[in-house]
C-alpha cells in the first residue's frame, strides 16, 4: 500500500535538506547535503546555483528511494534569501548568486539609491530603509561593476524560485521574497514598483508574484526524468527559508515571534499591521493579510563552528566547559559581529570583539561568551521590535541550535523570553512540506497537530540582574569600539586588495 507524502526541500547557507512527510506530519525519510559558500573578497558571499539544482535532484531521489512505498502528492521548496541570481534568456546563470545580508558589497549602490529616491520615500513604499539585506542594490551593483554580465541577464531568481523554474518552467516569486527586494516592491500595494524596477533593473523581466502556499505549476517531463518525481506533481511557489521555518513551528500568527537557531540567527515577528522602523526589516508575510517585522544576526552557529575548529574540541566538550564557565563567562564579553552585523545596528563594517581576556580564560569561556553574545544580540533585536510596536506574546524556537539545551537556556535567561520548542525542529524543509500539503488537500492540515510543542524553556530568575548588566556593557562595548573596528575593516579590505594585485 502506498503512503501519500509531500516532499519539502530547503536550500540553506551550509546545507540542503529534504524531508518526505506523510499526511500526519511524520517525517518518513530525510537526507541532507553539506555545502559551502564562496567568499572571493571581504564582504562578498556567493554560491554557484548549479549546486542548488544538483542537490535537489540527488536528495529527491535519495528520500524517495528510501521509501519506495511513498507517493509524492506535492513538492514544497524554500531557500536562503533574499538572494540575487541573474540568468540569461535560456535560464543559464550569468554569474554566481549574490547571497542575502551577509554579503555587504553594495554599500555604494545603497547610498546612490537612497540619494536618488529619497530615504523617506523608500521606507514609505517598501517599508524599510536600504541595507545589506536588500536585493535591489545588489542588482544595481552587478549593473555598475559587471555591465557586460548584466547586459546578458533577463531573469531574477532566488533559491526557491530557481527550483520552481527548473521543476515547472514557471517564472514566479513569492510576495515575501519580493518584499525583501527593496526598493523594487510596494508593500501596501503588494506589487512591483514598476518605475523603480525599470530604472534599476532594465532588461530584467519581472517575475509573476504569488503567495508561498500557492501552486506555481507542475513537474515537467524533463524535470521528472532528472528527479524521479512523477510528471504533473504540483509544486508550490515557496519562500525564504526563515519564513518557511516559522511556518514549520506554527509561529506565523499575530503575536508570534520565531527565533531561528542556525548558521545565522533570524527573528520574525508577525502581525497584521505594517510596522516601520529604520533598524529592522518590514516585509510581507507568508500568507495574505500578514506582515512581519524581521531581523537577523549575521553570525550565530557560525561562531560556535569557528571556535570548535580553532580549538579542535568537540561540541560536547565545549558545551560542558561553557556550562562550567557560568553566567558572564568569568568576566568575558563578546560582540558577535564577525561578518558585520545586520539588525538592529545595520553595520557591515562591524567586527567581532572579545573584551576582558586574561591568561586565565580558556576555550570554554570563549565558547560561553559567543553563546551569550548571540543571546544579547537577540535581546537587542527584540527590544527594537517592541519599540516599533510589535506585540510579541509567544516565542517559538526552531533550527539546529535548539538541540543544545545550554544555548536555549542562555537566550531565555538573557532576554527574559519563554521559548516553546516544538517536536520537530528540522526547520524550513518541514515547513515547505507543510505548505505543499495544504496546497493540494481538501482539508488542509493544522501545524499544531503536525508539530506540537515538546518542551518549554523558562528564564532563570537569578540570572536576570547579571544579564541586565551585561546587556548594558554589550551596548557600550559596540559604541566604544565602533571607530576602531571600522578602521580595521578598512585595513582588511586594503590587505585583500593588495593580495589580489
Amino acid at each position: 500500500m502506498s503512503v501519500s507524502c509531500t516532499l519539502g526541500v530547503d536550500i540553506g547557507t551550509s546545507s540542503t535538506k529534504a524531508v518526505l512527510v506523510d499526511e500526519t506530519g511524520t517525517i518518513v525519510a530525510s537526507a541532507s547535503r553539506a555545502h559551502g559558500v564562496d567568499r572571493p573578497r571581504p564582504g562578498w558571499v556567493e554560491m554557484d546555483a548549479g549546486v542548488w539544482w544538483d542537490e535537489f535532484v540527488g536528495l529527491a531521489r535519495e528520500v524517495c528511494d528510501a521509501r519506495p512505498d511513498a507517493r509524492v502528492t506535492a513538492v514544497g521548496v524554500s531557500g536562503m534569501g533574499p538572494c540575487v541570481l541573474l540568468a540569461d534568456a535560456d535560464d543559464v546563470p550569468v554569474r554566481p548568486a549574490i547571497l542575502y545580508g551577509v554579503d555587504t558589497r553594495a554599500g555604494a549602490q545603497i547610498a546612490r539609491m537612497t540619494r536618488e529616491l529619497g530615504a523617506d520615500e523608500i521606507v514609505r513604499v517598501g517599508g524599510s530603509p536600504l541595507s545589506t539585506q536588500a536585493a535591489g542594490p545588489k542588482l544595481l551593483w552587478v549593473a555598475d561593476e559587471e555591465p557586460a554580465v548584466f547586459a546578458r541577464a533577463r531573469r531574477l531568481f532566488m533559491p526557491a524560485s530557481w527550483l520552481v523554474r527548473r521543476l515547472t518552467g514557471a517564472y514566479v516569486l513569492d510576495h515575501q521574497s519580493a518584499s525583501q527586494s527593496w526598493p523594487l516592491y510596494d508593500i501596501e500595494g503588494e506589487c512591483w514598483r514598476e518605475e523603480w524596477w525599470d530604472r534599476y533593473a532594465p532588461g530584467i523581466q519581472r517575475p509573476r508574484l504569488g503567495w508561498a502556499s500557492e501552486v506555481a505549476g507542475a513537474v515537467t517531463a524533463d524535470a521528472a526524468q532528472a528527479t524521479g518525481l512523477p510528471a504533473g506533481t504540483p509544486v508550490t511557489v515557496g519562500t525564504i527559508d526563515a519564513w518557511s521555518e516559522a511556518v514549520s513551528v506554527g509561529a506565523h500568527g499575530p503575536g508570534d515571534l520565531m527565533l531561528m537557531y542556525g548558521t545565522t540567527m533570524f527573528l520574525i515577528a508577525t502581525g497584521e499591521e505594517t510596522l516601520r522602523t529604520p533598524s529592522m526589516w518590514t516585509t510581507a508575510g507568508v500568507y495574505p493579510g500578514t506582515r512581519n517585522l524581521a531581523g537577523g544576526l549575521a553570525t550565530s552557529g557560525a561562531l560556535t563552528s569557528w571556535i570548535a575548529e580553532l580549538s579542535g574540541a568537540d561540541y560536547a566538550t565545549l558545551l560542558e566547559e561553557a556550562a562550567a564557565s557560568g553566567v558572564g563567562a568569568r568576566g568575558l564579553l563578546a560582540l558577535p559581529y564577525f561578518a558585520g552585523e545586520r539588525t538592529p545596528i545595520l553595520d557591515p563594517d562591524a567586527r567581532g570583539v572579545f573584551a576582558g581576556l586574561t591568561l586565565s580564560h580558556g576555550r570554554g569561556d570563549l565558547y560561553r561568551a559567543v553563546l551569550e553574545a548571540t543571546a544579547l544580540g537577540v535581546r537587542h533585536n527584540v527590544a527594537t521590535m517592541r519599540d516599533a510596536g510589535a506585540d510579541i506574546r509567544r516565542v517559538v524556537a526552531v533550527g539546529g541550535g535548539t538541540q543544545g539545551a545550554l544555548w536555549l537556556q542562555i537566550v531565555s535567561d538573557a532576554t527574559g523570553l519563554v521559548q516553546e520548542v516544538p517536536r520537530v525542529t528540522v526547520g524550513a524543509s518541514y515547513g515547505a512540506a507543510f505548505l505543499a500539503a495544504g496546497a493540494v488537500s481538501s482539508e488542509p492540515p493544522l501545524i499544531e497537530e503536525w508539530n506540537p510543542v515538546a518542551s518549554t524553556v523558562t528564564p532563570a530568575r537569578d540570572a536576570a540582574a547579571d544579564y541586565d548588566a551585561l546587556f548594558d556593557l554589550y551596548l557600550r562595548l559596540y559604541a566604544g569600539t565602533r571607530d576602531v573596528v571600522h578602521a580595521l575593516a578598512d585595513r582588511q579590505r586594503a590587505t585583500a586588495f593588495q593580495e589580489r594585485s
